[in-house]
């Protein structure tokens, strides 16, 4: 026999037995055989009746119902200019979350959800998109106040205490991560007063962290207590990864509930003020080689509450020496070591109000009652 005669003898034969496999597998599988081997009709099976939610399930579910309609999806966009034509155009830039403030169409959400957009849409639960105007931010506090010409019949959240938060309190998490709308995560109080380091180096202070799960896109949401009221607003995570990895943070309510009516009233936040001049970096120097915990009063402006209340200022002499004024310790009570502390002290508190200084001065511990007054507000 020939090559080529033996190479077609070789695929008739694998054709046969593919034509024989493909009979049996036909065979094997018809239903006869299926009740030769004693096969059955088959039915699905009888759902059993799963009885009361537990009390907890639907104290969830009946939040989330009452809740979510006052949450929105906001999305933003950024103006590109082609380099060669010079045409503008626009393209997306990110999403966030946000909440309804009130029934006038304020929204309140994170700076850095609409920094730098050239144009940010609200959607409401109903699924209507507006257009939203930016009313004031606070990057500081990482909070924006956004407009949209649609007075809504959702009731706005209910806004709680942020002061009287425990760690193991249950907490609730509504937002949009990852562009999945309207969604529900569940956690604690991990911690409290937590601090975080921006991008840009701000330092934003007093924190809830919590172990909801907040991805990107949670970002201006609400935190909700177990009894649906607002005790803060999601804003960062801490996560190697970029997802969530149980150490998320959110602006507590009582920080919000401050800053919020002025951004609507005035556009930004003013912050309160001693009236004095202070330095870190001449701070950080005082610490390391005058043995100085706290924080150097560098100037007292004229007018302001600090000149009333009689505080000192450092003074450069003749000779070129330093000599240290008063040195700001304590705020209420509490330990300030760096200028950051001090304005994180003094941010807990309002124009107007009055607060008990702890001053080093000439190496005496003394006391002083300080009016605040909003920042740029002295005289002088």
């Amino acid at each position: 026999m020939q090559k080529g005669e033996k190479g077609g003898a070789r695929r008739i034969g694998w054709l046969v037995l593919v034509a024989a496999l493909a009979v049996l597998a036909g065979w094997l599988f018809r239903p006869e055989l299926g009740r030769l081997l004693g096969r059955e009709e088959a039915q699905p099976r009888a759902v059993t009746a799963r009885g009361d939610l537990a009390a907890d399930e639907k104290s969830t579910i009946d939040l989330f119902e009452h809740s979510k309609d006052a949450v929105v999806f906001i999305t933003t966009t950024q103006r590109v200019v082609e380099f060669w034509s010079r045409n503008a155009f626009t393209i997306p830039r990110g999403a966030g979350s946000g909440f309804l403030w009130d029934e006038k169409g304020h929204v309140v959400t994170n700076y850095h959800v609409i920094a730098g957009a050239a144009e940010a849409r609200v959607r409401l639960s109903d699924g209507k998109e507006h257009v939203a105007a930016l009313v004031g931010a606070s990057p500081m506090h990482d909070l924006a106040v956004l407009r949209i010409d649609a007075k809504s019949e959702r009731a706005p959240l209910p806004v709680g205490s942020s002061a009287d938060l425990k760690v193991g309190q249950k907490v609730f998490a509504i937002g949009n991560p990852f562009g999945l709308d309207w969604t529900l995560t569940t956690g604690i109080v991990s911690a409290l007063d937590r601090s975080l380091k921006g991008d840009d180096g701000a330092v934003i202070e007093h924190l809830i962290q919590t172990d909801a799960a907040i991805n990107p896109g949670n970002s201006g949401g609400p935190l909700l207590d177990s009894a649906g009221r607002l005790i803060g607003v999601n804003t960062a995570i801490y996560s190697p990864s970029g997802a969530s990895a149980g150490v998320g943070f959110a602006v507590p309510v009582d920080t919000v509930n401050r800053v919020v009516p002025q951004l609507i009233a005035k556009g930004r936040y003013l912050r309160p003020a001693l009236g004095i001049e202070v330095d870190q970096r001449v701070n950080e120097y005082a610490a390391a080689h005058m043995d100085v915990k706290g924080v150097l009063v560098l100037r007292v402006r004229p007018g302001s509450g600090a000149q009333a209340a009689g505080l000192v200022a450092a003074r450069v002499n003749p000779d070129g020496s330093f000599t240290p004024g008063d040195v700001i310790t304590h705020v209420e009570g509490k330990a300030v070591e760096s200028v950051q502390a001090l304005l994180s002290r003094l941010d807990d508190f309002r124009p107007g109000d009055t607060v008990r200084l702890t001053l080093l001065r000439d190496g005496k511990e003394v006391e002083a009652a300080v009016m605040l007054q909003a920042e740029g507000a002295q005289a002088g």
